[in-house]
C-alpha cells in the first residue's frame, strides 16, 4: 500500500522546524507504541541530526509490555536517544519527562537558559493531549482523527522548559508497503485517503497468523476462519453488516473490524516488532535498488537506440 498524503501544512511545517532548528536544544517525538518504527517520521532523524532526543512511545495500553520494552531497548541504541512507555490515561508521567529532559540537555535548564524543546509526531498519535497534560491546562486541540493541529505555538511548560508544538507530520510518500497498512490501520492517515475493505484484508490475515484466538473471542467463532475474506464475511454476519439478499456487505464489515482493532477489543497487541522492520527495510532496499537499476538500464537502452 503506498501512501501519498502530504496536506500542504505539512510542507509548511517542515520547512518551519528547519528554520526553527538552531534554537532548538532537543526534540520530544511521539510514536504509536503499537508501531513505533511505522510511525517514525525519518524525516526528522534528518532534520535533528545529533540533537539529543526523548521518544515517547504512547498508547501502551494498546501495545503488548513485551513488544513495548523490545522496543525501547532497540530505540535507546540510537545516539543522544531515550524513551519513555506512556498511557494517557494514566496519572500523568510530567516529571518523568521534565527529568529525561534535563538529563539529555544537563548543560542547560535554568530560568535564565531554558531547555527548549520541539515536540513532534505524526497525525493521531497523542501528540496534543501529552502538551495539555505537560502544561497542566488546556492550549492544545484535541480530537480524535488525524491533523488536528494546523500551525506551530510556543508553550511555557515550567521547569525551566520550553516547548515548541508542531502539527502531526506526514512525509510525502511512505515507501515500506506495510508500514503503510500499518498506519492506516491505527488512524494515522485520515480515512477519506484509504479504503477500509483493502487495510482489513491486510489486517485480517495478520490477525489470522498471529492472533487468531483474540479474533475468535471477540467475534465468538468455533472455529478459525480459512482466510481474510471468510473472516470479514463472519464479522459482516455477526454484527449485521448485511445488504439486500444476506449478503455480506464487506466494506461496513471492514469498518467495523478496524474499528474494533483501533478501540482495544481484540486486546493490546502491537503490530510490529524490530525483527520484523529489520527484515522489511532490508526488502524496501532490495525493491528501490531493483526500480533504479532498471531505470538506468531503460536509459542506456534509449540512448543506444538513438
Amino acid at each position: 500500500m503506498s501512501i501519498n498524503w502530504y496536506p500542504g501544512h505539512m510542507h509548511k511545517a517542515q520547512k518551519e522546524i528547519k528554520e526553527r532548528l538552531p534554537e532548538v536544544d532537543m526534540f520530544i517525538e511521539i510514536v504509536d507504541a503499537r508501531i513505533p518504527y511505522s510511525s517514525e517520521n525519518p524525516m526528522l532523524a534528518n532534520i535533528r541530526g545529533d540533537k539529543p532526543c526523548l521518544k515517547i512511545l504512547n498508547k501502551t495500553d494498546l501495545a503488548q509490555d513485551d513488544i513495548t520494552h523490545e522496543w525501547q531497548r532497540y530505540l535507546e541504541q540510537t545516539k543522544n536517544t531515550k524513551t519513555l512507555a506512556l498511557n494517557l490515561q494514566q496519572p500523568n508521567k510530567s516529571e518523568q519527562i521534565f527529568s529525561l529532559c534535563h538529563k539529555l540537555v544537563p548543560n542547560k535548564g535554568t530560568i535564565t537558559t531554558p531547555i527548549t524543546c520541539l515536540i513532534t509526531g505524526i497525525p493521531n498519535v497523542g501528540k496534543s493531549t501529552l502538551i495539555n497534560t505537560l502544561a497542566g491546562r488546556t492550549i492544545a486541540k484535541t480530537g480524535n482523527e488525524p491533523a488536528v493541529t494546523k500551525t506551530q505555538q510556543r508553550i511555557d511548560l515550567g521547569n525551566n522548559i520550553i516547548l515548541f508544538d508542531t502539527p502531526g507530520l506526514l512525509w510525502p510518500k511512505v515507501e515500506n508497503e506495510d508500514s503503510g497498512y500499518r498506519l492506516a490501520i491505527t488512524g494515522a492517515i485520515k480515512d477519506t485517503a484509504i479504503e477500509y475493505d483493502d487495510i482489513a484484508y491486510y489486517a485480517a490475515d495478520f490477525f489470522l497468523e498471529h492472533h487468531p484466538n483474540a479474533i475468535m473471542e471477540r467475534y465468538e467463532l468455533e472455529e478459525k476462519p480459512r482466510d481474510a475474506t471468510a473472516l470479514l464475511e463472519a464479522v459482516g454476519r455477526k454484527r449485521g453488516a448485511l445488504v439486500s439478499g444476506g449478503r455480506i456487505n464487506l466494506n461496513k464489515a471492514s469498518a467495523i473490524f478496524i474499528h474494533d482493532y483501533r478501540s482495544g477489543t481484540f486486546g493490546s497487541i502491537s503490530l510490529e516488532t524490530p525483527s520484523v522492520i529489520e527484515k522489511e527495510i532490508a526488502k524496501t532496499e532490495q525493491i528501490i535498488a531493483e526500480k533504479a537499476a532498471l531505470k538506468v538500464s531503460r536509459k542506456k537502452n534509449w540512448k543506444n537506440k538513438r
